[in-house]
């Protein structure tokens, strides 16, 4: 046999170059043998997929972009949001479009798509700095994202999309996601009152094979009309899970896999009375889970709990209040059977107070769970819904974009140990100076912060929030614009930005052994 020794840390930074993919453990110590401890540097490639955002002639959507500051990147970068498919015909001439003849962007970053502009729609210009774009109408495009150089590490793209009225009334935000192959979604519904489109949205050259299964209170819900779903090359499928079922059904929890390719996966969720928002993946199956972020004026919370795996799931159930974890009455605990969806109605859980729901294993059990939860604001015709999926901590940092001068809130959850955090307001999108503050959470609370506001703000900016010492701290940001009485909203939890890669010490080599 003929050895071939090669670099560890050039295959794994070719590897990072390539994928963008960023570890988010802690560097491991040296080892005992004084091997040196891995370095962490900053990506070089990103991308994000946003879904297309509303099929309402009234839908206004704004997307913002943003790339914090890191050390050690290359001089320059390069990003661009681009159309995942091309559209035949248009709504006119979106808001803030120059035209063909400048790169479909205008001032200082902003742009719109003519409806045949095959150009890109948004091209941000440096890190620091939050951009923004707007479309309007029913037309408007899935996006597909990609940054590299000084760009890439950290970027984030937020969809925020306003319906002022209509079945779809509501604000529906997210946060445009990495490509992935598996994807849990608590909380979907194939009822009468709902109408959940899956977007499937696909950034490579080749066709992506999905399949989709849907879960209930008995269990798995037999079709095999989610199987095999073809989404092409660059292009977004929108899905009505209803037309996968027989029969409706409410509370249901749907799993989506990708044979082959990759995609990014989410459901545009509209309620005939209640508005409409983005219902996002939840957090990989864990036997504890954190939801943070419950508005302090909720009038109805719905917790959606599903059991992957093959053994019922005991979790205890209790709330991280402003003065530490406290448990819902007559809801201290949750029973999920193997394989099924539980719910449970927790009414107005937080009392007007700060909250977040905290999922732990109750005795020994040790089985995984994912979950959601649905919030209701307002009552009677005036009422608005979000959905918020038990969220993976901030890690080292993680960003927000799109935040506004008033009707922003920002929630900090520390389930563990006391935790300290630093938060930057970024310069805004049309100037203003970037602020920071330091925030210490204590153990087993929520904190909801008043975040900082850039000095001299105009347009809109982004929030980072970076952990400085103690445990992990969970994020989530909430964006609301009251309309007519109606406390329309929504909710987007921070994620580990992923912006570094875990490098092996440049000594360290990788044999390979070739016949």
């Amino acid at each position: 046999m003929n050895r071939t020794t090669l670099s560890l840390f050039a295959v794994t930074a070719a590897l990072a170059a390539v994928t963008g993919l960023a570890l988010v453990s802690v560097p491991e110590e040296a080892g005992a043998d004084g091997a040196p401890a891995a370095a962490r540097l900053p990506v070089e490639r990103s991308g994000v997929l946003c879904p297309a955002p509303s099929d309402s002639d009234l839908a206004d959507t704004v997307y913002s972009s943003f790339t914090p500051k890191s050390a050690g990147t290359a001089a320059t970068g390069t990003a661009r949001l681009t159309p995942a498919e091309e559209r035949s015909t248009g709504s006119g001439k979106p808001k803030g479009t120059k035209g063909t003849g400048d790169s479909g962007t205008g001032k200082d970053g902003k742009g719109g798509k003519n409806a045949n502009d095959t150009a890109p729609f948004l091209v941000p210009k440096e890190p620091g700095v939050q951009v923004t774009g707007e479309e309007s109408g029913a037309d408007a495009p899935a996006l597909i994202g990609a940054a590299e150089g000084d760009l890439a590490p950290g970027w984030t793209v937020q969809q925020t999309t306003t319906v002022p009225a209509g079945q779809g009334r509501g604000v529906l935000g997210l946060a445009c996601a990495a490509p992935d192959t598996d994807f849990w979604l608590p909380g979907v519904s194939t009822a009468e009152d709902r109408t959940d489109y899956l977007h499937l949205t696909n950034p490579d050259d080749a066709a992506a094979v999905v399949d989709i299964e849907l879960y209930g209170k008995d269990g798995a819900l037999k079709s095999a009309l989610g199987d095999g779903i073809q989404v092409q090359p660059r292009a977004s499928v929108p899905v009505l899970l209803s037309t996968l079922t027989e029969k409706p059904q409410a509370d249901l929890t749907a799993h989506v896999t990708v044979r082959s390719g990759r995609v990014a996966a989410a459901v545009r969720a509209t309620d005939a009375r209640r508005g409409s928002d983005w219902l996002t993946p939840a957090a990989d199956p864990a036997p504890a889970l954190v939801v943070p972020g419950i508005p302090t004026d909720v009038t109805s919370a719905r917790l959606i709990v599903f059991a992957p795996g093959e053994s019922d799931a005991e979790v205890d159930v209790r709330v991280a209040s402003p003065n530490g974890p406290i448990t819902p009455a007559g809801n201290e605990s949750l029973h999920v059977k193997a394989g099924m969806t539980a719910v449970v109605d927790l009414g107005d859980v937080t009392k007007g107070e700060a909250g977040s729901l905290l999922l732990t294993p109750k005795g020994r059990s040790a089985a995984p769970v994912v979950a959601a939860l649905q919030v209701v604001r307002g009552k009677g015709d005036r009422q608005e819904t979000a959905y918020l999926p038990a969220s993976t901590a901030v890690g080292a940092r993680a960003t927000v974009a799109g935040n506004r001068a008033k009707g922003t809130a920002l929630s900090l959850v520390a389930p563990g140990g006391a935790a300290k955090v630093r938060v930057t307001a970024s310069a805004g999108s049309e100037g203003g100076e970037a602020v920071t503050e330091t925030y210490t959470v204590k153990s087993g609370s929520t904190l909801l912060a008043g975040p900082p506001v850039p000095r001299g703000l105009k347009g809109t900016y982004a929030l980072t929030v970076e952990s400085l010492s103690g445990g992990p701290v969970h994020a989530s940001r909430m964006l609301e614009a009251p309309d007519d009485g109606v406390p329309m909203f929504t909710v987007q939890a921070l994620a580990d930005d992923r912006g570094t890669v875990s490098v092996p010490d440049a000594d360290q080599d990788l044999s390979v052994l070739q016949e």
